[in-house]
């Protein structure tokens, strides 16, 4: 096979490999990394370096698989942005956590955080209880968004990107 070829198949397998890793083992607080999520994201980087460009360490090798994830995540971010059921079957719906100061255990189970860690992102966001915030959401992104209950002193997140089509909430 023609080794910018090989280069180019190793790495396209990688990225589909490590995009169907995520969805199966859960994204929902890639935006909250913690120490031991790093040292693994670094680790996986390590372990699949060789994987995409085999015996051609050179610069040009590198090169064209780096530039090949850049492609296939393009391509991936505009499937996404033009089919709906692509988009679903890559990233989870919203999940609402809190609802009128009242959390849904079922769905902190669901998405495996625990009460702490909802605390914490409920103080994070400037509000001093569970008890005081009117709706709170584990987003797509892996982001908590928190309202208040107190309008004066509202707390939201908002996506940095627009979508044209909402998902309606579970």
């Amino acid at each position: 096979m023609n080794p910018i070829l090989d280069v180019v198949v190793r790495s396209l397998c990688v990225y589909l490999f490590m995009v169907i890793a995520i969805r199966l083992f859960g994204k929902n607080q890639l935006s909250q990394l913690n120490a031991g999520d790093v040292v693994l994201l670094l680790l996986i980087s390590n372990a699949v370096q060789n994987a995409m460009v085999g015996q051609d360490t050179s610069l040009q090798g590198g090169l064209i698989a780096a530039l090949v994830l850049f492609v296939a995540n393009f391509i991936v971010k505009r499937l996404m942005f033009s089919s709906q059921k692509f988009e679903s079957f890559l990233e989870d719906d919203p999940v609402i956590l809190v609802k009128d100061g009242i959390a849904d255990q079922h769905a902190l189970n669901k998405v495996k955080i625990s009460m702490g860690e909802l605390e914490e992102a409920v103080r994070e966001h400037g509000v001093d209880g569970i008890e005081h915030v009117k709706l709170s959401i584990l987003e797509v992104d892996g982001n908590i968004s928190v309202i208040s209950q107190d309008e004066k002193s509202k707390q939201t997140h908002y996506s940095r990107i627009k979508r044209k089509n909402k998902k309606k909430y579970r």
